[in-house]
């Protein structure tokens, strides 16, 4: 499907080396920020008290978020859990306070705020189990970066695996530059996110470089930058299509989702903007900066021609 369509190719290539540029400084103040600010972690990273309420009628998670953040205690983590009358309540370690304390301090707010609330369970989430999902969380990251670059290695050719995990590398760690300045939560939720972008994003670099490879079967006259500027400009249609549909998604998230879903759709809001960029900019110019050549995808044979006689725009110059 497209809604429109551009007759003369755009030279992104021409400008790469400033739009890496651009990449390169963004990125270096992104591991900057890691190094000196750090991630702001949350309780199932670094331990804290979980508790379980439940209600007579659906619970307002609005009133139990501010019932607790009166007590003193910040960063907490207030959603439904299985039922609307069910609420799950995270709350950080604080020193100097026990588990058991800050359970039957917010328990007996809770319970001023509205008689019905009831204790179904408290438990303590110790620091281990947050170092067990942090090396869990890492371990499922290199395993999608390891498989990603296989499956483009398999499908086009090492240069383009390359290129890809650079890209995608770059999204990584620009959304995590942007946690860690702002010091914004980092949960399971935004793990998930993260992991999702590098999907999301891999996406957008196979479809152009898959257009790329076809180019490079059709049009033998176009030398590389062509081919290249060629394939980015006739995939923007469907760039605009999906990455315009899946932000007005992630966006309404955003806004209307609340402080559960927030950092979750912020990560990915971040992601897909970055990913988009960095298929063009940062994937596609690697690619050529590497050397990519009609020989590294088209593998003649005999008696076969690598252009279609029948196709009319076949070795022709856009």
């Amino acid at each position: 499907m497209e809604f429109f369509k551009i007759r003369r190719d755009i030279p992104f290539m021409r400008h790469a080396i400033i739009f890496n540029l651009i990449s390169l400084l963004t990125f270096l103040a992104a591991v900057f920020f890691l190094f000196t600010r750090g991630l702001h972690l949350s309780v199932e990273f670094t331990g804290g008290t979980l508790m379980e309420v439940s209600y007579s009628q659906p619970a307002d998670l609005t009133a139990v978020r501010g019932t607790v953040a009166s007590l003193g205690f910040n960063d907490v983590q207030v959603q439904n859990f299985g039922t609307a009358r069910d609420v799950l309540i995270r709350m950080p370690a604080t020193k100097g306070v026990s588990s058991a304390q800050q359970s039957d301090k917010v328990m007996a707010a809770l319970k001023v705020a509205d008689a019905s609330a009831t204790m179904r369970r408290t438990e303590f989430v110790g620091p281990q189990v947050g170092d067990e999902l942090a090396t869990d969380g890492l371990k499922a990251l290199a395993f999608v970066i390891v498989g990603i670059m296989l499956y483009l290695a398999l499908r086009f050719e090492w240069k383009y695996a390359v290129s890809a995990i650079i890209a995608n590398l770059h999204d990584v760690i620009i959304i995590l530059g942007f946690f860690a300045y702002f010091q914004w939560e980092f949960s399971l939720p935004v793990l998930a996110a993260v992991l999702a972008v590098l999907g999301y994003s891999v996406n957008e670099s196979v479809v152009i470089f898959d257009r790329i490879r076809e180019n490079f079967r059709r049009f033998r006259k176009m030398d590389t930058v062509e081919i290249i500027n060629n394939a980015i400009t006739s995939t923007i249609s469907r760039t605009i299509i999906t990455h315009g549909c899946t932000q007005l998604m992630v966006l309404s998230m955003l806004l209307f989702g609340g402080p559960t879903l927030h950092y979750f759709a912020l990560a990915l809001t971040i992601g897909i903007l970055f990913g988009i960029y960095s298929s063009v900019f940062v994937a596609a110019a690697i690619a050529m900066w590497l050397g990519i050549r009609r020989e590294d995808l088209v593998k003649a044979t005999p008696g076969r021609k690598d252009e279609d006689p029948n196709d009319p725009n076949a070795g022709a110059v856009a």
